[in-house]
């Protein structure tokens, strides 16, 4: 992918990564988990990282900024996989409006 992202902070144990979504008008802080699920396989979850430190997945931020995310979320599930690379990611969107837009985007962007 040569798309550009936002800069990235990983944990210490590649599980969890932030990153700041910058508009004009605001900036949304996001997080990205990956969860593990079975012994070779981790859920990814992502979203606005609340107050209360949960991830909204629902939320609409609105910054513009789509393609920027999703690379950026691209770039992690690639440092993820670089730490676990006996793994797997399983992901789907909260909605499916949503699932329908990470299947057009790793289609567009899946190289064999």
């Amino acid at each position: 992918m040569n798309q550009k992202f936002y800069p990235l902070t990983a944990s210490a144990d590649s599980l969890t990564f932030t990153f700041q979504s910058l508009s004009t008008h605001k900036t949304v802080p996001k997080e990205i988990q990956f969860i593990k699920i079975t012994d070779k396989l981790y859920n990814l979850a992502f979203g606005d990282l609340q107050m209360n430190d949960e991830i909204d997945d629902l939320v609409v931020t609105n910054n513009k900024d789509t393609e920027l995310v999703l690379a950026t979320v691209i770039q992690a599930i690639q440092a993820f996989l670089k730490s676990y690379s006996q793994n797997a990611v399983y992901f789907t969107g909260s909605t499916p409006s949503r699932t329908r837009l990470y299947r057009i985007i790793l289609n567009r962007e899946y190289v064999n």
